[in-house]
């Protein structure tokens, strides 16, 4: 094979791939019954599989010369999150507080993390007060964590790899305990990034967002008060849902950084984030997985990333890391040896 060939753009078809999980769980919410596993099944049961079989890239390609198919996919996530959340809430008006409306919760949120947050991710790096910021902004306030670009931005890129980063974990934290001091710890430090600009109180976006969210909340739960049995489902799927899309938000920071710090706060360098060329996650996730070019040139869109070969890689993609890194002395084996520092 030529060097011409190997060296080819890959096709951004491939991308469109990512579609399937938000497809899948709109479809579960219209069906109903056990077709609300659909997003289960697929990102925990399918995905994993996939990250497998499919393997690595090998050849690096270079990028294309436009990005406008990657920019409209963008919206295309974005516009399907909002269709997935609207099924969902009629499934749970309709259903009531059964065990399908955990299953649809549970897809609708992890099709979430995996569609609505990766997007908003990217566009939070987009130009503040444009349309696709505030499409972030609106995809992050739908799973109640309107913090995180804040948070992203203006300390995650800052500090990352060292103890002023709640989002990157220590060799000695596990998974769980990561969840219980990530979540609030990167709240806490969003209210600080406004308030050292003067934005106290509820003129604090972090806080703002907290009580609108908060606000929303109440509002159902006072119209089931009024007799609308249909809140209250809708209350709890909305809470399930966020919770799991935010964890799995989180689980994915844990792994792109975990154990990795950067000597007396040195600079960022392509070894303090760990990297995979897994296929089905670079695909489906929007080359997330590239993330030490991320965090190197963080205004670079996502379909320009490149692969960094010599930074610490993961043993396989986001989708495959899930259920080891759930059980911290397996991750540990699993993670042994990988990077010098672990």
């Amino acid at each position: 094979m030529s060097d011409s060939v190997v060296l080819r753009p890959e096709p951004w078809g491939l991308h469109l791939l990512g579609l399937i999980s938000p497809i899948l769980a709109i479809a579960g919410n219209l069906l109903g019954g056990v077709y609300t596993m659909l997003g289960v099944i697929f990102i925990w049961g399918i995905g994993p599989i996939l990250d497998v079989a499919l393997g690595e890239s090998k050849n690096p390609r270079p990028p294309r010369e436009s990005g406008t198919p990657f920019e409209t996919l963008l919206w295309v996530h974005g516009l399907l999150h909002f269709v997935m959340l609207g099924t969902f809430f009629v499934f749970a008006a309709s259903e009531g507080m059964t065990r399908w409306l955990v299953a649809a919760s549970l897809s609708t949120g992890l099709v979430a993390a995996a569609s609505a947050i990766v997007t908003a991710h990217e566009l939070g790096h987009k130009k503040p007060k444009s349309p696709g910021w505030r499409l972030a902004r609106a995809l992050l306030f739908s799973i109640n964590y309107s913090h995180f670009t804040t948070e992203h931005n203006h300390n995650h890129h800052k500090n990352v790899s060292t103890d002023k980063d709640p989002a990157s974990a220590t060799y000695e934290q596990g998974l769980w305990s990561f969840w219980i001091s990530t979540i609030p710890g990167q709240f806490k430090s969003s209210v600080a990034v406004h308030n050292r600009k003067g934005r106290k109180g509820l003129k604090n976006p972090s806080w703002r967002g907290l009580f609108l969210q908060l606000s929303a909340i109440m509002s159902l739960l006072a119209l089931y008060t009024f007799g609308f049995s249909w809140a209250l489902p809708v209350v709890v799927g909305w809470l399930i849902a966020s919770s799991i899309a935010i964890l799995t938000l989180e689980y994915v920071n844990y792994i792109r950084h975990w154990g990795l710090r950067r000597i007396d706060g040195g600079r960022f360098e392509e070894g303090h984030a760990w990297n995979t060329e897994a296929r089905w996650s670079r695909w489906s996730l929007l080359e997330l997985t590239r993330h030490s070019d991320h965090h190197l040139h963080a205004s670079v869109p996502f379909w320009k990333l490149r692969p960094y070969p010599d930074a610490p890689r993961l043993p396989s993609g986001y989708y495959a890391c899930w259920w080891p890194c759930l059980i911290p002395p397996l991750w540990k084996r699993m993670m042994k040896g990988r990077a010098p520092s672990v």
